[in-house]
């Protein structure tokens, strides 16, 4: 109780609550634009977060990452375009809705799913704190090594049909992390006489090309679209919270979804979602409403995208092993501040620890009251035309990239970058391993260097409990994915033959 009430009277400084609030509303705000999303405004402010102070840029980097989706769901409802990636199962029910004049309705069960569904995971994050801090000094060097290999291999994995693809791409983006000068043995790596890459790829700067240059590039190329909106009629938006309960098993069971899903690296809201769906539709009395306007299946995937950022940030603080691009970014703040997640955190910084979860339950209860105040007003946010929006991003971006060391090479770098994010989105291939293969392929360099100093046979680096049985988990993933491909290409050869 007493690191509890520390941890409250960190939250309670009045820069940490004004960056919270200014995270919480921003994010909310750039969810109800489609086009931008999470990443992108992360990823511009990150530059900016670097001089503030670990709780007050954490804050306000949760702030738009608890926060977006809920955002996300308005465009999703309003014009059938998902404001963020992970609201696209909200169209399914959500739009449907609206197309039969119940606007308001889909729009208050959307808040009040995503409100039940964060505090849920939240709760369960508080609740699991005290494991967390038993378990984590029990990882030494080689069980973060092997957690980090595992988290890659989750990635790379969760991108089914693209496994080839996404493997590659992680592979980048470790090669990018092993540029420049060892800070060991202060050679120079793969940098080809060239003193430019001496002090290597700056993370902030692919991130900003990867993912805010890119997309503005996409909105500059793709025709001006100002969307159409639908009326939203009228009625209180708590009216929400009534429906919620009548379908409070299924708002339970797919926020449990959200969390579980959360906690294993590569995995996210995608499949708590679609996980969740499913469970709705096959619990139904109703399944065949579902696709067509069903509050059962708008609950279940609101509730399910907006538990995963709570429990997202277990493996991100626990091992200092980001699950996704969000927490990934979020790491470098941690780093810059010298402030290193993992088991020292729990035992020497519990009150930061717990002030980050009291601001994840601070945030949504602000973004549910915003949202029960301005949905009119956010509306209009969503017919921003969107060139404007690409030349804003594109403005933001290259000040921000400038901002961090004042260098017109990182710009160029970041340019770069940018057009093979393009490149990437226009190929239909995913961004985020090369960013998770730089972060963790980081960490697996030091992890794995720290360990071969009392490592002499290979049996040595899984000799103790915890390190053998994620070697068991990473032996286990790779067989099921394997025997699940063998099964494929045998069910696509029994259809050649019947089809010849």
């Amino acid at each position: 109780m007493e690191t509890l009430l520390a941890g409250a009277e960190l939250l309670m400084r009045w820069d940490v609550v004004l960056a919270l609030f200014i995270g919480s509303v921003g994010g909310v705000v750039i969810g109800a634009i489609p086009g931008v999303g999470p990443a992108v405004a992360i990823a511009i402010l990150l530059p900016a977060t670097f001089s503030l102070e670990p709780i007050v840029g954490l804050t306000m980097l949760l702030g738009i990452y608890g926060s977006s989706m809920y955002g996300g769901a308005l465009p999703a409802i309003l014009i059938n375009t998902p404001g963020t990636a992970v609201n696209a199962l909200t169209t399914y029910d959500g739009y449907p809705m609206t197309r039969r004049g119940e606007a308001r309705r889909a729009l208050a069960l959307a808040y009040t799913a995503s409100f039940w569904g964060g505090i849920f995971g939240i709760l369960c994050l508080i609740f699991l704190s005290p494991v967390l801090a038993i378990i984590a000094p029990m990882f030494g060097s080689r069980e973060i090594f092997l957690a980090a290999l595992l988290g890659i291999v989750l990635v790379i994995l969760a991108h089914r049909g693209q496994v080839f693809a996404a493997g590659m791409l992680a592979m980048l983006g470790i090669f990018l992390q092993t540029i420049g000068l060892d800070a060991v043995t202060y050679t120079k790596r793969f940098t080809f006489e060239m003193t430019w890459l001496a002090s290597g790829i700056n993370l902030i700067v692919v991130v900003l090309g990867l993912f805010a240059l890119s997309q503005a590039f996409l909105l500059l190329l793709e025709p001006d679209d100002r969307p159409r909106l639908a009326k939203t009629g009228s009625g209180p938006l708590l009216a929400g919270f009534r429906e919620v309960a009548k379908h409070k098993r299924v708002a339970t069971v797919s926020s449990g979804f959200g969390v579980l899903m959360g906690m294993i690296p590569g995995v996210g809201e995608f499949t708590a979602q679609f996980i969740s769906y499913t469970y709705a539709r096959r619990t139904s009395k109703t399944p065949d409403d579902f696709g067509k306007g069903s509050p059962e299946g708008l609950i279940a995937s609101e509730a399910a995208n907006n538990a995963v950022p709570a429990a997202a940030m277990i493996p991100l603080l626990a091992l200092g092993i980001p699950g996704e691009a969000l927490t990934a970014m979020m790491l470098s703040v941690f780093y810059v501040h010298n402030v290193i997640p993992g088991p020292q955190l729990f035992q020497n910084q519990l009150d930061f620890v717990y002030a980050l979860y009291l601001a994840l339950i601070v945030l949504n209860v602000i973004v549910l009251g915003f949202l029960m105040v301005s949905t009119g007003w956010l509306t209009r946010i969503i017919r921003i035309p969107t060139r404007f929006l690409g030349v804003l991003i594109l403005i933001l971006s290259f000040v921000g990239v400038y901002s961090l060391r004042n260098s017109l090479t990182d710009c160029m770098i970041a340019a770069g970058f940018g057009v093979f994010g393009l490149i990437l989105k226009r190929l239909h291939l995913p961004i985020v391993p090369i960013i998770l293969g730089m972060v963790l392929g980081g960490i697996m360099e030091v992890k794995l260097r720290s360990a071969m100093a009392r490592v002499k046979t290979p049996w040595d680096m899984i000799d103790r409990p915890i390190a053998f049985l994620l070697f068991l988990a990473l032996v286990a993933v790779i067989a099921l994915h394997l025997r699940s491909a063998w099964r494929e290409m045998r069910a696509q050869h029994t259809r050649d033959q019947t089809d010849a």
